[in-house]
């Protein structure tokens, strides 16, 4: 029996670079990409997409959807790392962990939708809190984020990283206009009842996310406090290898968080602060935007589905 042949579509992008860099040396694959005079041939697009096992579509939206109506072939999966079908019903949505029974349905899926990285830890983080109904379904969510320039993709390091890189230390606050995609994916995928706030950042590093969510305890039903948040998010994940939730510490004994603690790996860190003097809580996720948040994602599902 040979062995299953994926199809890695956008392997120049940074999400696909790493993708394949990860698989190339794997002996239980075969893997396919397209030379470059191919990679705008629709045909030849559409010829590699339907004679594969798997494909892994590392694409703009619109490209995203094109391959996969490109598709004739009943046989052929997908994993789709862009953001084309994170809220589609017909689509499996790729967090292995967000809820009981997911990888399962992820490893039978013949169409999974790769989370956002920014949405892998807001949803990380209030996915297990609104099953159990700690946090009101109503609750006015603000979700603030930081990310390395590598989340802009391919032209957010060309300009750090290229021929006409300038130096610049410059934070960037975007997404102003308030219309940003990933609200929709946070609010179905979390469980919420209405569109969060979604407040999201550019840092002057290649990579890693630092993602907070304050919580006011006044808000929250008698007795649900920090440690009821921590210790249901502890459950939740307990015995998971790629999420961890980090022991509650006293306040003020960390005083930072660093967003590149996870760089290079498909390890998502989930954090509780929380002061009872002052009624307030933050809930917090540190992971890597090319990691956990999009390259790390897809291969986990990848083999989620190959053992199936």
């Amino acid at each position: 029996m040979s062995s299953p042949l994926i199809f890695i579509d956008g392997d120049q992008g940074t999400t696909g670079l790493q993708i394949h860099e990860q698989l190339r040396g794997r002996t239980d694959i075969q893997l396919m990409t397209l030379p470059a005079a191919d990679r705008k041939n629709p045909a030849h697009r559409a010829e590699a997409i339907n004679a594969c096992d798997i494909a892994i579509l590392c694409l703009p939206d619109a490209a995203a959807r094109e391959a996969v109506a490109s598709i004739v072939n009943p046989r052929v999966r997908v994993i789709d790392a862009s953001s084309a079908h994170r809220t589609h019903a017909d689509w499996t949505y790729g967090f292995p962990e967000m809820t009981q029974g997911q990888a399962q349905r992820i490893a039978q899926a013949s169409r999974v939708t790769n989370p956002g990285c920014y949405p892998t830890g807001a949803i990380g983080l209030l996915r297990p809190l609104m099953e159990a109904e700690l946090l009101p379904k109503d609750y006015p969510i603000s979700v603030y984020a930081v990310s390395g320039y590598s989340g802009r993709g391919r032209a957010g390091v060309e300009e750090h990283e290229g021929p006409n890189a300038v130096a610049s230390s410059q934070y960037r606050v975007y997404g102003l206009e308030l219309a940003h995609k990933h609200p929709p994916e946070i609010a179905q995928h979390a469980g919420l009842g209405f569109r969060p706030m979604f407040v999201p950042s550019y840092g002057s590093y290649r990579q890693g996310i630092v993602l907070t969510i304050a919580i006011e305890q006044r808000l929250l039903k008698p007795g649900v406090d920090g440690a009821a948040l921590h210790q249901r998010l502890a459950e939740h994940y307990a015995g998971e290898p790629y999420v961890q939730v980090m022991p509650m510490q006293a306040p003020g004994s960390v005083t930072q968080l660093d967003p590149e603690a996870m760089n290079g790996t498909n390890v998502m860190q989930l954090s509780v602060f929380a002061n009872p003097a002052n009624g307030q809580i933050l809930l917090a996720a540190v992971l890597d935007n090319l990691g956990k948040g999009a390259s790390g994602a897809a291969i986990q599902n990848l083999g989620l589905m190959l053992a199936q």
